[in-house]
């Protein structure tokens, strides 16, 4: 019995490993944290490679120490024109496109009524607008290789946050996206996965904890739904969610259990406990020096995009 278990969890993993090996992925937001660690375990696996990002050095560091055949690109991903031109060059060098992965985002926080109008809208446009963007600009590729397309979404998809209503409404959204876009392409053969993480220790989340109005969300949600976890190994179960073309992928193991939860969270945050702990951090966050802007390198690169292009 336990000899099968062995052998049976090692065909599993030695599946997981070769389902990439000889494909071409692309991986938006691939300069720095999930997508750079992700670009990285994927080219381990004998996956060829496309970073597409606003940081044109980074991309490029990110790119030349890939152990395997990569290249980078310059585009911002709410900009269809770029990423239809970002599509076609990688089709040209890479001759098809395999796998999608649409991982760049942004965020920021505080309370909605004291929110920065082209912060909060910059969310929803890099985060949501930018996945379907992304989409439509490799689907034909993907359609010829019956490829893989998966949208990062997050924990903020199933647990809303007080404080961080542009983020939360962005994940719940580019998870809807993804769920719609399932069976609207399974007639051609591309698969369709969603991925949940957790705070993961990214510079995103770090730069979440220096912004008083994330940090003060965040100190809001019960443990384990406020812990950093560590990227390796929510990394590793993304790349077997895309050997595997799952449906559903969860960066930490323990969020596949808020899934039935989530009738259940709204109540919780409305309840009077909820609202007092919400008011002093409200309190607390006013008395602060409260920011607006995008958090973290990712945030600020996405707060300004260059005409910078690379190759």
């Amino acid at each position: 019995m336990s000899t099968k278990a062995s052998t049976s969890g090692s065909t599993s993993k030695s599946t997981s490993r070769r389902g990439v090996r000889g494909k071409v992925a692309v991986i938006t937001g691939g300069a720095r944290g999930i997508g750079a660690a992700l670009a990285r375990t994927l080219s381990e696996r004998g996956a060829t490679v496309a970073l597409i990002g606003l940081e044109p050095d980074e991309l490029l560091r990110v790119a030349e120490d890939l152990p395997g055949p990569a290249g980078h690109w310059y585009a911002d991903v709410t900009d269809a024109a770029a990423m239809a031109e970002a599509a076609e060059r990688v089709v040209e060098r890479f001759g098809r496109v395999d796998i999608v992965v649409a991982n760049a985002g942004v965020a920021a926080g505080g309370r909605f009524a004291d929110s920065d109008d082209d912060a909060w809208r910059r969310v929803l446009d890099v985060n949501v607008v930018g996945s379907a963007v992304t989409c439509r600009a490799f689907l034909p590729a993907l359609r010829d290789s019956r490829g893989h397309f998966l949208q990062i979404a997050s924990l903020a998809a199933l647990t809303p946050a007080p404080l961080m209503s542009a983020y939360c409404a962005s994940k719940s959204a580019a998870e809807a996206f993804a769920h719609c876009l399932r069976p609207e392409v399974a007639d051609d053969g591309v698969t369709v996965g969603v991925a949940y993480l957790s705070w993961t220790d990214t510079d995103l989340v770090r730069g979440v904890d220096e912004d008083p109005g994330l940090r003060l969300g965040r100190s809001l949600l019960p443990w384990p739904t406020n812990r950093t976890h560590r990227l390796a190994p929510a990394v590793e179960r993304l790349a077997d969610g895309i050997a595997r073309r799952s449906a559903h992928v969860y960066g930490q193991r323990w969020v596949r259990a808020v899934q039935p939860l989530r009738p259940l969270i709204p109540a919780v945050l409305a309840s009077p406990p909820a609202r007092r702990r919400l008011r002093r951090a409200v309190s607390t966050w006013r008395g602060a020096a409260a920011r607006h802007t995008l958090v973290g390198p990712s945030g600020r690169a996405a707060s300004r995009p260059s005409d910078v292009d690379a190759d």
